[in-house]
């Protein structure tokens, strides 16, 4: 049973536990290597991924983990409409590469094809995102912790929009035109859901592939703050997808 008064506590141990590992790396020569896919990966990923999976694994023994790369190595589990975790340990590793901030600690929780719970931390601007739908949001910055929530109407010079530092596209270009959308926020990884969630911007349209791992939390989180991520067509965007690969998505703070 999902019991976000016991999970959560453990999850925002296990993504400061799997941060601080990362950080160990950060700045200093890490080697990089490539997946089959040609998408970087260091030994900051793998380590991170280790203490976030032993974590779980001691957590909720029965539920099955799909984490990133557990699954380039071929160890997929089977998941169904049941409660399964989801895990990217270093979400943006080209920024953490290249020692930009913008890099993410994710660890998403799906039941019912939709994420529940879900903790995001971005340890070299020392700030935690984590929430459970029914149970609110909150962020931890600098030390601080208080409680978040999407604005319900946007400032009187229209939307803001949240889009990719590095994949924004020619699509995303075109939406944002046709909803007269011209104050963008352009930041890395699952940070745009946050800003979202936080109430810094309306909407992040994302066009270009990603897999669940990578929007679980972000997604999570902005549900507990009150937002929703849609299908391109205005569907829900749900779970347990073929090959958890993702397609377009709204993600935003109103309809």
């Amino acid at each position: 049973m999902v019991d976000p008064k016991r999970h959560l506590p453990e999850l925002i141990r296990l993504a400061d536990a799997a941060a601080g590992e990362i950080m160990r790396h950060y700045g200093r020569d890490t080697a990089v290597d490539y997946k089959a896919d040609r998408s970087p990966v260091t030994l900051a990923d793998e380590a991170g991924e280790a203490i976030i999976l032993e974590g779980l694994r001691a957590l909720t023994p029965d539920w099955p983990i799909v984490a990133e790369e557990a699954v380039s190595r071929g160890e997929i589990p089977a998941v169904d409409d049941g409660p399964f975790w989801l895990v990217d340990p270093l979400d943006g590793t080209k920024e953490f590469i290249n020692q930009r901030g913008e890099f993410t600690v994710n660890i998403g929780l799906v039941q019912a094809r939709l994420p529940v719970m879900g903790v995001v931390f971005a340890p070299a601007i020392d700030t935690m995102w984590w929430g459970a739908v029914g149970h609110g949001a909150e962020r931890r910055k600098a030390g601080v912790t208080e409680a978040i929530a999407v604005r319900r109407a946007p400032p009187a010079g229209g939307p803001v929009a949240v889009a990719s530092r590095s994949h924004r596209d020619a699509e995303t270009d075109a939406w944002l035109a046709e909803h007269g959308i011209t104050e963008t926020l352009s930041c890395g990884s699952s940070l745009k859901f946050c800003a979202v969630a936080e109430g810094r911007a309306d909407v992040y349209p994302r066009f270009g592939p990603t897999m669940e791992w990578d929007t679980a939390a972000g997604h999570a989180v902005l549900r507990a703050a009150g937002g929703e991520v849609v299908t391109v067509a205005g569907q829900p965007f749900t779970y347990t997808k073929p090959d958890f690969r993702n397609g377009g998505f709204i993600a935003r703070a109103h309809g």
